[in-house]
């Protein structure tokens, strides 16, 4: 009696198993590698120095405290972007933050300079209401 061996599974579907297998692991290979790279770009802005300024700014601010809450957080994701060359550079930057009361946006326009960020505009765009909070520091009469 002669005893037949039949093929393993992958010797029976190799042909379609091999391209489909290494589609996918390239298309995986994209998705993760694009993720990675907007989460850090997105790590990147959020430990710059116009970001943590402007949300702390916000954070300590009573009138913005009065809008939206003792406690302000950032929510979801910020539009815009920093470029930095050498010694200068631009920010513009919408971080949306929200409290217990409601929620706003944090508008930053600023430019660096050898002597560091200058701010030109800095407010909170309070969603319920469209008041805006000024979080510069007071300036002279007629600027």
């Amino acid at each position: 009696m002669e005893h037949v061996r039949q093929k393993s599974w992958f010797g029976r579907n190799w042909l379609w198993v091999l391209p489909v297998g290494g589609c996918l692991g390239v298309i995986l290979l994209f998705v993760f590698g694009i993720g990675a790279a907007i989460f850090g770009v997105s790590k990147i802005i959020k430990e710059s120095a116009p970001y943590e300024y402007a949300v702390e700014s916000a954070k300590s601010n009573g009138d913005v405290q009065d809008a939206l809450g003792e406690v302000i957080d950032t929510d979801g994701l910020f539009e815009g972007n920093i470029t930095i060359n050498n010694s200068t550079g631009e920010a513009d930057l919408k971080i949306p933050i929200k409290g217990e009361k409601g929620k706003g946006i944090i508008v930053v326009l600023a430019e660096k300079d050898d002597e560091g960020w200058q701010y030109e505009k800095l407010y909170v765009l309070i969603k319920e209401t469209q008041e805006k909070i000024n979080l510069l520091e007071k300036s002279i009469e007629g600027d």
